[in-house]
């Protein structure tokens, strides 16, 4: 038992240092990676029949997409593409009660996926160099 307790703070503490070094950018990536993990978890409950605990973690997914990714939208600045994800997240976090109230695997699994392609496309926006200002060139002076 002492061993798990150490194992949890050991995890908690290095969530917690990463949470406080990582850019924003960073951060949504740790929110996919928890969501990703939340959902894997639970369709692994789900196949072990851990019905409570197969709960506990779907809830965990859709906190995670609801208090975390969803809340980081910036709808009135994020134009369409805001309100896009928006709805996304709301069909994620629909789909994934569903699927926990129906035990569907399947639901399961095509939240988990989707999370996945979003992140997918949030890492590519990551990797992209940031846009460069135009240059501006100084006038000559007249000799």
């Amino acid at each position: 038992m002492v061993h798990t307790n150490a194992v949890r703070t050991y995890a908690r503490i290095e969530l917690e240092t990463g949470v406080a070094a990582a850019n924003p950018h960073r951060l949504i990536l740790m929110l996919f990676d928890g969501a990703i993990a939340a959902t894997t978890d639970a369709a692994a409950k789900l196949s072990e029949q851990r019905i409570a605990d197969k709960g506990q973690a779907v809830s965990r997914a859709i906190r995670i997409i609801e208090e975390g990714l969803k809340a980081s939208l910036d709808l009135e600045s994020g134009g369409e593409i805001a309100g896009s994800l928006s709805e996304m997240y709301d069909y994620m976090s629909r789909r994934l009660l569903l699927a926990s109230l129906r035990n569907d695997r399947a639901g399961l699994d095509e939240v988990a996926r989707l999370l996945g392609e979003l992140r997918g496309a949030w890492v590519d926006i990551g990797a992209r160099p940031p846009p460069q200002a135009p240059s501006v060139t100084q006038p000559q002076a007249a000799a």
